[in-house]
């Protein structure tokens, strides 16, 4: 199994360096600093876990009650054509198309909360149809790298911190100009992780998956143009309002569904959010212990032994390095989140949010989702062991988010 591999990678790195600061630079604290680590980082999966438990619970019971109430197979039909063109091993009309689709949608409206439960269940419904129980399923692999690309139209979140620093450093600028770049890098690496599974799965493609491509690529443009013309007060209060109206329409029109075949709604909720409950316990032993393995490489100064590496390979390259400066929130994106918003905001005070180094390390946080987290979750709550090449289009599809974001960049910054 993958996960297996980079756990102990971690751990064996992080000993390796810590030794070698020990003994060759007398720092004798990266030794507490680690262990300091295992147990915070230990601490935080826990909690985070927790914190998922209510979410998982909410989401997972409206989802039963669409899949009980009908919204499902209509949700279905709409996507079908292209659905079961990157997804072939699932049966028509399967209720995980459905979740499938409730996951799609607010992954790109930015609500992580109603993500992840839809993500979940959409996972636990592929296992449902998986022939081998602990290896993934062809179509579980391409719901993963998917997922892993983090296409997002609006990345409110980083434009709301870029806002922030703005101030805090009494600059006159625009927090959005980050927006264009943004969604040009992860529209590129959704693509690539499409393209590659599709070439390793032998999946064709045809006019349907073209057209459907095409009309997203369309859909993006239009909002894209639409929200250029907004002021920053302007766009978000037009990504709270849509985002919160769709999410809200989709709740109630899952309950009139489910009223008029005559579900109780209810007991249909309660059902699903016993699921969200047994799925979040199930979480928490994977969860912290990607967590706790990426902490101890941070603690013990791998990171920063990295970024030095980093620049000087490329500075025998390229003319210009001035994009190492952000590489750490590209390189911590696919393993945690939230350190990887540490890395961006570290970048903008470092460098000032309007440099080059903190406007690609927005970029780079918006060009892709937190693959080790997602690969973790995911494929743990099901018990998958066997992950395949999962990890790897996963990570390539963020290569090339990472490589459009600095192109795009130096096109639109430099």
């Amino acid at each position: 199994m993958a996960l297996n591999i980079v756990f102990i990678a971690f751990f064996l790195i992080a000993f390796a360096i810590a030794l070698v600061q020990a003994i060759v630079f007398q720092n004798f604290d990266v030794f507490d600093l680690i262990i300091k680590s295992t147990i915070d980082t230990s601490k935080t999966g826990f909690e985070i876990s927790l914190y998922l438990t209510g979410t998982l619970c909410l989401w997972m019971g409206i989802m039963k009650i669409g899949e009980n109430g009908g919204a499902i197979n209509i949700l279905t039909r709409l996507t079908a054509p292209l659905f079961t063109r990157l997804f072939p091993d699932v049966p028509k009309n399967h209720p995980a198309y459905g979740s499938i689709m409730m996951n799609f949608t607010a992954n790109m409206l930015g609500l992580d909360n109603a993500a992840t439960p839809a993500g979940l269940k959409a996972m636990s419904q592929l296992q449902e149809i998986n022939p081998e129980k602990d290896s993934a399923s062809r179509s579980q692999i391409m719901f993963m790298v998917i997922n892993a690309s983090g296409l997002t139209i609006i990345p409110i979140g980083i434009i709301t911190i870029r806002s922030q620093i703005l101030a805090e450093q009494g600059i006159v600028g625009n927090p959005t100009d980050i927006f264009i770049p943004v969604l040009i890098a992860t529209f590129f690496s959704t693509l690539g992780g499409i393209i590659l599974t599709s070439i390793i799965q032998k999946i064709r493609f045809d006019k349907v998956i073209i057209a459907y491509l095409g009309g997203a690529a369309a859909l993006i443009v239009g909002l894209l143009f639409a929200a250029s013309r907004m002021s920053p007060a302007q766009l978000e209060l037009f990504s709270k309002t849509l985002g919160s109206s769709v999410l809200l329409s989709i709740i109630v029109s899952f309950m009139l569904m489910a009223l008029r075949k005559k579900v109780n709604v209810y007991e249909s909720f309660i059902d699903g959010a016993k699921d969200g409950f047994n799925t979040a316990i199930k979480i928490v032993p994977y969860l912290i212990a990607i967590l706790v393995a990426i902490g101890v490489f941070r603690a013990s100064g791998g990171m920063d032994w990295l970024m030095e590496g980093f620049r000087f390979v490329f500075a025998q390259i390229f003319p210009s390095t001035e994009f190492v400066d952000a590489l750490p929130t590209a390189i911590m994106k696919p393993l945690s989140g939230s350190g990887a918003r540490g890395m961006m905001v570290d970048t903008m005070n470092t460098y000032g949010a309007n440099s080059f180094a903190g406007r690609l390390s927005c970029v780079f946080q918006g060009a892709a989702d937190t693959t080790f987290f997602i690969l973790a979750v995911y494929f743990g709550s099901i018990g998958i062991k066997k992950t395949k090449y999962a990890l790897g289009v996963s990570l390539f599809a963020d290569l090339c988010g990472v490589i459009a974001a600095i192109i795009t960049c130096y096109i639109f910054f430099k």
